[in-house]
């Protein structure tokens, strides 16, 4: 055979097989397609399809595990916004009425399109664009409200009831009035105080005690450690503090980034958290550890965390680290138990992202965070307040906070009718002031030698 013909045939021998293993290989693609054409072609009903490949894109997510999601396009923004800390919008916080199901704002944000129209904290939103607000769910009415940059929107604005009986003010919708707002760039905030003052800023010293500070942090975004970086520096500025309490209680996470850098403010040096992922099972690194810099913040200032079981993930890794290096108290209830990563991978063509579980958190000493679906109780997950700081509060405790918190966090006038300090209503805050005041009490003054040396023994032995 000539050596052409040869050459030929290896040729022809190699694309073959080429063909061969791509066929298969794409063969599940390929399935997938022609399950989407049968559909498409045969359906009783027809379907878009890309409501097809939304249904098909969930259904695999489905099999993942419980945190990784599809998140499609109509969703994407929203979702982002909650990351970036910055939408379009008229800057309202807002919330429903249980009772009567009107929309109510909370506060305006601060300098915002409607802290500038005059609307305060507790008026009523009647109707969005002559839309009637009434029975539509939030999440609704709050997508109806953001929109691009420089669009208007018009709200029907009535004043607020001056009882929570809907009955005793029949004419206060006569009264309402319409405001045109423009949207603008709406900058929320994670990092929050005890009380806002009159001008929208924060007093993060607590009105019964003020050498404790108060710093809450609702969630972890882009902005969060800057935010906290001007808490702190506005505390730095004022009168030595006896004690910092960092509230985390129902803050469902965030970016492991933010996370990180809220941690490495008050821990000068070690493990921050660490993640395994799948390179683990691959030859990879067991553990990828975040180390702390040097220079920590308020240095010898005793620190308590609050948490319940609606702490999660990015707040747990906060916790777990203060926790393990001894920098702060933990105090409430055990956290939810989300120690796992996500990581967002948007699709080609702006087509949603897919959030994907890819790692998961390990604490400081070791213990992972995640509680998977068989561990029970006594496993090792989340993070559990230190001995003698446990507090669950009951239903009507945390309805009272709620409410009371609501009128606090208000801008200008309804933030002063939450007169009652916060010890008095926050049953886990007043613990972990408690627990503060014991950790900044001078020793006791003991009388000689002996004793001296015995009650140093014992308090080896007892692991404090």
């Amino acid at each position: 055979m000539p050596l052409r013909n040869l050459f030929v045939l290896i040729g022809c021998l190699v694309a073959g097989v080429a063909v061969w293993v791509a066929r298969h290989r794409d063969l599940p693609g390929n399935r997938f397609n022609e399950v989407l054409s049968i559909i498409s072609r045969s359906a009783l009903e027809p379907v878009a399809s890309r409501e097809l490949f939304e249904a098909a894109v969930e259904g695999a997510v489905a099999q993942l595990d419980e945190h990784s999601a599809y998140i499609p396009r109509a969703e994407q923004d929203s979702f982002e916004a909650l990351l970036d800390q910055q939408f379009g919008g008229v800057g309202l916080e807002l919330v429903q009425d249980d009772a009567t199901g009107e929309l109510l704002v909370s506060s305006p944000v601060v300098s915002g399109p409607a802290w500038q129209a005059g609307i305060v904290a507790g008026d009523r939103i009647v109707a969005i664009d002559g839309l009637s607000t009434q029975g539509v769910p939030l999440a609704r009415l709050v997508t109806l409200l953001r929109g691009p940059i420089g669009t208007p929107v018009v709200l029907r604005i009535a004043p607020a009831r001056a009882t929570l009986d809907p009955s005793a003010q029949p004419e206060a919708t006569a009264a309402a009035r319409d405001v045109r707002l423009e949207r603008a760039l709406v900058t929320t905030e994670t990092v929050l105080g005890d009380r806002r003052r009159h001008d929208g800023t924060w007093s993060y010293r607590l009105d019964d005690d003020p050498a404790i500070a108060l710093v809450r942090i609702t969630s972890f975004g882009e902005r969060t450690a800057d935010e906290l970086d001007a808490a702190l520096g506005s505390l730095a500025a004022e009168p030595p503090l006896r004690g910092l309490v960092l509230d985390l209680r129902g803050n469902p996470g965030g970016l492991l980034s933010a996370a990180i850098a809220v941690c490495d403010r008050f821990v000068e040096s070690g493990v921050i958290v660490a993640t395994r992922g799948r390179a683990a099972t691959n030859g990879g690194p067991p553990l990828e550890p975040r180390e702390a810099t040097p220079g920590a913040v308020v240095p010898g200032v005793p620190m308590a965390v609050l948490v319940d079981g609606l702490t999660a993930s990015a707040a747990e890794i906060v916790a777990a680290c203060l926790q393990d290096h001894g920098r702060a108290r933990i105090v409430g209830s055990r956290t939810f138990g989300k120690g796992t990563v996500q990581t967002l991978v948007p699709l080609g063509g702006g087509d949603g992202l897919l959030k994907l579980t890819t790692a998961e958190y390990v604490r400081p000493r070791g213990a992972g965070l995640n509680r998977r679906p068989d561990d029970r109780d006594d496993a090792a997950w989340g993070v559990t307040p230190d001995r003698g700081a446990e507090i669950a509060p009951t239903a009507a405790s945390l309805d009272r906070l709620r409410r009371w918190r609501r009128q606090r966090d208000a801008v200008a006038g309804a933030g002063s009718a939450a007169a009652a300090g916060s010890r008095d209503v926050d049953e886990v805050l007043a613990v972990a002031v408690d627990v503060l005041a014991r950790a900044s009490a001078p020793p006791p003054q003991l009388g000689g030698e002996e004793e001296t040396a015995r009650d140093a023994d014992e308090a080896a032995a007892a692991g404090e």
